[in-house]
């Protein structure tokens, strides 16, 4: 048995996000994606829903008031959202779990195994394995001679020298030998896009756009010609090519 998703949320890159996490597990299959409650509410009156991620903050209908409409046998409610300030109304409004984004993959197992308890589903027939589990936040690069572990949420972005790279973290520079687009091939496309012959960036680190540069960490760095249009739409709408 397939448990049956919606994702309830007004921001793209997280339900992108989220996407690509649930896609790692056979049992849970998305059914729809809206971008507000009342879309979502008038979703499930005409389709069978066994789980519900919601966002707390949309237009329209927020989150909780959300919740507070399904009165008859509503389906496992898990509240995504940016802030933890609505954890105890949603518990109190008998949500399953509540996840802060952007939601990491090995929090979002511990939900997903609470709802297969409910479902009566075994935790081995799930998809994934505690090896991707951990590659799923990092990456691993040759460093004067070392393996050196860097967490996406660290790097902010990422510069050509040639054969060489440096990746640019929040915590230092790391120079290793890599072409821009070998180790660009290598990262989360919903985390990383390349901008330019010579830069890939972190997406959710960007600060400002200004003409053909872009700002992170009072760096800027140039959009090319041939990245800048679809740059600008992944940057600023979230459009890419996953839906």
């Amino acid at each position: 048995m397939k448990i049956k998703c919606l994702l309830i949320d007004d921001d793209r890159l997280s339900t992108q996000i989220l996407k690509k996490h649930l896609d790692h597990f056979d049992d849970f299959e998305i059914i729809s994606i809206c971008n507000n409650a009342v879309d979502a509410f008038n979703f499930i009156c005409k389709n069978t829903i066994d789980l519900v991620f919601v966002d707390i903050c949309m237009p329209i209908v927020n989150g909780l008031e959300f919740i507070q409409g399904l009165q008859t046998s509503p389906p496992i409610i898990i509240i995504t959202s940016s802030s933890k300030d609505y954890a105890v109304e949603g518990f109190e409004l008998g949500v399953l779990d509540y996840l802060v984004k952007p939601v990491c993959i090995k929090r979002l197992v511990k939900s997903l195994h609470k709802v297969s308890r409910a479902f009566n589903i075994s935790k081995n027939t799930m998809n994934i394995s505690e090896n991707q589990i951990e590659q799923d936040d990092h990456i691993f690069i040759k460093v004067n001679k070392k393996m050196i572990k860097i967490y996406y949420d660290d790097i902010l972005y990422i510069e050509s020298l040639k054969d060489y790279v440096i990746v640019k973290t929040k915590y230092g520079d790391y120079v290793t030998h890599y072409n821009l687009a070998a180790i660009t091939k290598l990262l989360p496309s919903y985390l990383f896009i390349r901008i330019h012959r010579s830069y890939t960036i972190a997406i959710h680190k960007v600060e400002a756009i200004n003409k053909n540069n872009i700002e992170i960490n009072d760096n800027l760095i140039p959009m090319g010609r041939n990245y800048i249009k679809e740059a600008k739409d992944i940057i600023i709408n979230g459009v890419t090519s996953i839906f």
